[in-house]
């Protein structure tokens, strides 16, 4: 196994961090890593944040749940897909290109973008020794995050990326298995194979929490999603992308 792998292999959400900047050629060189990620017909649909102003820090940190390792990390990146810089493009070189920026392809062409960009900036921040956390929860009122970063239309931002010096590592979240996430020459369609690995992972899923909490806890993964499936969460997204110019045919 090589160093790239190992790492990989190796991510764990981290939730607690040093209280230590990251400095700014660590920044530079996620940033960059992050530019290297493939990109749709080389159309780079995305933007990054960075925010250092603890004043912003601490009211993301507000608007994504009052999660504290929003406020409380080395750096804080917040991933936009951005098809702004793509409008004016097209006013520069003086063709139509609103239909195509308004297309649920160059939608998901964005939101495809961004994700691969901020993967390879997660490996690369955790090949350098540090500790990352994807941040969700500022989705919770896009609205308010817009006006904290001054994010003009057509771009969204989708999630943060809190980066920083490990203080507390957490065990590692068994996943899914292997046989039930790749599926060879087709989809598996077999409910009844389905239904057992799912089985076979919710005791791998009570057996984690029971050993990590001391058997305080011994829930099913099964459990957990099918309770957070029936909240509805975010109702106001696809509104959300509409008033922003996404997203529209």
């Amino acid at each position: 196994m090589n160093d790239v792998i190992g790492t990989i292999l190796n991510h764990r959400s981290i939730r607690h961090f040093e209280d230590k900047p990251l400095t700014e050629e660590q920044i530079r060189t996620i940033v960059s890593c992050a530019q290297a990620a493939a990109t749709s017909s080389f159309i780079q649909a995305y933007s990054i944040i960075g925010v250092k102003d603890p004043v912003k820090k601490k009211k993301l940190a507000e608007l994504a749940g009052n999660q504290e390792y929003v406020e409380k990390n080395g750096h804080f990146f917040v991933f936009c897909a951005d098809l702004y810089r793509h409008t004016l493009i097209g006013e520069k070189e003086d063709k139509n290109v609103e239909a195509s920026l308004e297309s649920t392809e160059k939608f998901m062409v964005a939101l495809i973008d961004t994700a691969l960009a901020a993967q390879n900036a997660a490996i690369a921040a955790e090949s350098l020794g540090l500790g990352i956390c994807y941040i969700g929860g500022i989705r919770n009122n896009l609205e308010e995050v817009k006006g904290v970063l001054h994010i003009p239309d057509r771009v969204i931002p989708l999630f943060g990326l809190a980066v920083g010096y490990p203080a507390k590592v957490t065990g590692q979240k068994p996943r899914l298995p292997f046989e039930h996430v790749y599926h060879e020459n087709g989809y598996e369609q077999n409910k009844e194979v389905n239904l057992h690995q799912l089985d076979v992972y919710n005791e791998i899923i009570a057996n984690y929490y029971q050993q990590r909490t001391n058997g305080v806890r011994k829930d099913h993964w099964t459990e957990q999603m099918a309770a957070m499936l029936e909240k509805q969460t975010r109702m106001y997204m696809k509104e959300f992308i509409q008033k922003n110019k996404l997203d529209l045919r």
